[in-house]
């Protein structure tokens, strides 16, 4: 038999502006059993009133993500699906950092033209920390985790408040086997494809008109790694995108552009690197190199920092699974 589900005296809470309720229950009370279903309670509200039961430690996570979101809604923020899913993230860290990482999270908002952008993971949290305070940040992990679009966000709040001069954003052209010889155009077409989620990135923090504009003054330059090659890059903003796909030469050759008054960013996935086989990684290269060197964060995400669609943590987590079985017996057959 299982062990009986220990149930707690409901815990209750009441709201002072009743106008914000329906923004934060969701139509049809809809974010309420987003809640319920994913943290296993019972969430009732009568009124301004909400009474919320189950286990102990449910309980006060449901508790705290309430009290979160309404806080949003007083300071004007939306509150959508993917907000509560924020929340419940964060409150359903192993510890009490996650709780506590929540009602800081106000703190490290980024303010750009077009986006309010909050980080809504615990890993978000320490990256956005990182990307706040040190000059040269690693923002390690699988897809979906927000690891460019908040380096991106951090960049053109840089930009706008003043504090650099110009975005610099960088990928090397190694994509899926593809070789840029045999994709049609100039060496502008045959590159802009690689580099297309970073013109994505941009437009959702600001205008539309105001991109084309930096993009054409200079002040927003998007570039493949080669063109790095020789330059010093002072009073930027820099991004090297897909990092896991330098080769280590390239990777010292761009962390050594370093100039005055700049900050770096370095992201990518080291699952899913597309070099030639053989060929070593320049960014596990630079991980082994510089992890105690002072003064450079590396942030290092995980499934559970996936902030796309639920399945896409599924499928993050069934992949990192097979690579522990075959680590573990090395006649598991390997992806081909």
């Amino acid at each position: 038999m299982r062990p009986p589900v220990e149930i707690s005296q409901p815990l209750h809470l009441q709201f002072d502006d009743n106008t914000l309720l329906p923004l934060l229950f969701g139509e049809h009370d809809r974010h309420l059993a987003r809640i319920e279903q994913r943290l296993g309670v019972s969430v009732v509200s009568r009124g301004n009133r909400v009474a919320i039961s189950g286990p102990p430690s449910a309980a006060e996570r449901a508790r705290d993500s309430l009290l979160f979101l309404y806080d949003r809604l007083r300071r004007g923020h939306t509150v959508d699906a993917g907000e509560v899913d924020a929340a419940l993230r964060m409150v359903s860290a192993d510890d009490e950092a996650g709780a506590r990482d929540l009602f800081g999270a106000e703190d490290l908002a980024i303010r750009t033209r077009k986006r309010h952008i909050q980080p809504r993971t615990p890993g978000q949290v320490n990256y956005l920390k990182a990307l706040r305070d040190r000059e040269l940040v690693f923002g390690i992990g699988p897809a979906g985790t927000g690891k460019t679009y908040l380096a991106v966000a951090q960049a053109v709040h840089q930009l706008t408040s003043g504090r650099v001069d110009r975005i610099i954003l960088s990928r090397p052209a190694v994509e899926a086997g593809e070789r840029l010889g045999f994709l049609p155009g100039d060496l502008r077409e045959k590159v802009d494809p690689y580099l297309r989620p970073l013109y994505d990135a941009l437009h959702d923090m600001l205008p539309g008109e105001q991109v084309m504009r930096r993009l054409a003054s200079g002040e927003i330059e998007i570039a493949p790694l080669a063109f790095m090659r020789g330059r010093t890059l002072a009073n930027a903003f820099v991004i090297l995108d897909e990092a896991q796909n330098t080769t280590p030469v390239q990777m010292k050759m761009f962390l050594t552009r370093l100039g005055e008054n700049s900050r770096m960013v370095v992201t990518g996935d080291l699952s899913q690197v597309d070099l030639p086989a053989g060929v070593r990684s320049g960014l596990r290269d630079a991980l082994d190199a510089l992890e105690r060197v002072e003064d450079i964060a590396i942030v290092t995400f995980g499934a559970q920092d996936v902030v796309r669609h639920p399945l896409v943590t599924k499928i993050v987590n069934a992949y990192d699974a097979r690579e522990v079985k075959r680590r573990a017996d090395p006649t598991t057959p390997k992806a081909r």
